[in-house]
C-alpha cells in the first residue's frame, strides 16, 4: 500500500523515455505505474507558490528562466515493481540521472465506475489532500493500480489498511 515512487526531469526529446525504459528492462525492473507531464506545469506551480508565500524562493528572473528551460524537460514519475526500489534507484545514479523519492499510495482498484470516487470521497471526508493522482486501467472487470499522494501519508495508509487486506 504504502510505495515509493521515485519522480526525476528527463530531457524532452525522441527517443529518451525509450532509452529510460530500456535501463529499467535490461535490469529487470517493471515500471507498475508512470505518469508524464511537461515540466514548465511544474515550474508554473513553483512560480505560484512563491507567490502565495512571504519567503522569496528565487527572485522573479530566476522563474522567468526556469520556465523557459523547463519546456526542455519532462517531470516523470515512476512506481517500480515492488521490491525494486533500491535496484532502481542504484541504476539511476549509476547512470547520473538526477530523481527524489517520495512516499505514495498505491491501491488496486475494481475497473468500475465509482471506485475512484470512492476512495477520492473516502479521502476527502478524512480532511486528506490529494496533490495528484495516477493510474493504470485493466479490461472490465480486471484490476487497476492508482496511485496517490496524499498530503498526509500516514494517516491515508491507516484508512486504508483495510482497502488492502
Amino acid at each position: 500500500m504504502i510505495r515509493t515512487e521515485i519522480s526525476l526531469f528527463l530531457i524532452n526529446a525522441p527517443g529518451e523515455l525509450g532509452k529510460l525504459s530500456a535501463l529499467f528492462a535490461e535490469s529487470g525492473i517493471n515500471i507498475d505505474a508512470i505518469t508524464i507531464q511537461d515540466a514548465s506545469g511544474y515550474v508554473k506551480e513553483l512560480f505560484k507558490a512563491r507567490g502565495k508565500s512571504l519567503k522569496r524562493i528565487a527572485s522573479a528572473a530566476s522563474y522567468n528562466s526556469m520556465s523557459k528551460d523547463s519546456a526542455d524537460y519532462a517531470l516523470i514519475r515512476i512506481l517500480p515493481a515492488d521490491g525494486t526500489i533500491n535496484k532502481a534507484m542504484d541504476l539511476l545514479s549509476q547512470q547520473e540521472y538526477i530523481f527524489d523519492i517520495l512516499p505514495v499510495i498505491a491501491l488496486e482498484l475494481e475497473n468500475q465506475p465509482g471506485e475512484l470516487s470512492k476512495i477520492a470521497t473516502k479521502l476527502g471526508q478524512e480532511g486528506i489532500n490529494i496533490n495528484y493522482v495516477y493510474g493504470s486501467v485493466a479490461p472490465s472487470g480486471g484490476k487497476c493500480l492508482f496511485v496517490f499522494c496524499p498530503d498526509d501519508i500516514d494517516h491515508a495508509a491507516k484508512i486504508f489498511k483495510s482497502h488492502a487486506e
